[in-house]
């Protein structure tokens, strides 16, 4: 390797780490527990819209961010929170599970795997940003909210590759706070 070589591999991963560097002190602040849900509003997968201030109070939300409908640990994550949706229902929550895909995506999702809880489509995932959700190898994140009545977060859970321990551990943290 000769020294011009040398000088521009350096130069490329400095470049490459001021890159990250900026890129990550200007993206969003990430909700933690005790920050105020953002407010925002977004389609359904019946074409209505979702206002996320019409919710507050009404019900304990479990907002779940996933990157793509039809996939095979999303479809995983979607089936549990189906399974388990009595219990959400019983203990006051209700879920949404949010992504950039289409309304017609999200329509064709929840049909095919009987999905009775909301889908909303979040174009351009800025949505997704407001909360601060992190993606990994090119994909949007996947990271679950609960947000508690007075509209602040209560619970985050973050797992990129265990979808259905998402359900698992909100639906756990909703019924040890009501004791």
């Amino acid at each position: 390797m000769n020294t011009n070589q040398l000088k521009s591999i350096l130069t490329f991963l400095t470049l490459s780490l001021l890159f990250c560097f900026f890129a990550q002190a200007q993206s969003p602040k990430h909700l933690e527990v005790g920050d105020p849900v953002p407010a925002f509003t977004l389609t359904d997968q019946n074409g209505k819209p979702f206002d996320v201030k019409n919710e507050v109070g009404k019900h304990i939300l479990v907002i779940y961010f996933y990157p793509k409908d039809e996939s095979m640990v999303c479809t995983k994550e979607a089936c549990q929170f189906r399974d388990s949706f009595n219990d959400f229902t019983n203990a006051g929550a209700k879920v949404i599970g949010i992504n950039g895909g289409t309304v017609a995506s999200h329509k064709a999702f929840a049909d095919n795997e009987k999905l009775p809880f909301t889908l909303l489509s979040d174009p351009g995932n800025k949505v997704l940003a407001m909360f601060g959700v992190k993606g990994a190898l090119f994909m949007t994140g996947r990271e679950t909210f609960v947000i508690d009545m007075k509209g602040k977060v209560a619970f985050e859970y973050s797992s990129m590759m265990q979808g259905k321990a998402h359900s698992d551990q909100a639906l756990q943290f909703i019924k040890s706070a009501k004791r």
